[in-house]
């Protein structure tokens, strides 16, 4: 099962102005601001996908992102599922921050989504204790 939602609390949800779930693993919640803001919410299949799952997640990803009005802050949040690494082609996309040393195959759709759009994967830029550079560790 997946999921993906927001939560609003108190007189912020005056603030909301659209909020739209696209599928089971991509939302939207657009809310006003000094600048409006699209939050972008996804929860991407795992790297054990097949490519097309993947495929067709980050090709509704693009169609949504694009959807949002132009002049809107575009923030995408959630869980990518991916493992970006430390490469330094991969800069200014990506920090040096990163808990991998290498990108995975979702890390680097996910870099190639970011770079696309002139945007960095902020997570990657801030120093942290490793513990919490992730969610989830693999049993192996």
């Amino acid at each position: 099962m997946h999921g993906v939602g927001f939560v609003v609390i108190g007189d912020q949800k005056n603030r909301v102005i659209k909020w739209k779930v696209v599928n089971d693993r991509i939302c939207v919640l657009r809310i006003k601001g000094f600048f409006n803001y699209s939050l972008i919410n996804i929860y991407a299949p795992t790297n054990d996908k097949p490519d097309d799952d993947k495929d067709a997640f980050y090709e509704r990803l693009d169609k949504t992102y694009g959807e949002c009005p132009r002049h809107d802050v575009k923030i995408v949040i959630g869980d990518a599922n991916a493992q970006v690494g430390r490469e330094a082609f991969f800069h200014p996309v990506i920090g040096k921050e990163s808990l991998h040393p290498r990108t995975n195959d979702n890390g680097l759709r996910l870099v190639n989504f970011a770079a696309a759009r002139g945007m960095a994967i902020c997570s990657t830029f801030f120093a942290r204790m490793n513990i919490r550079k992730h969610t989830w560790r693999h049993p192996n």
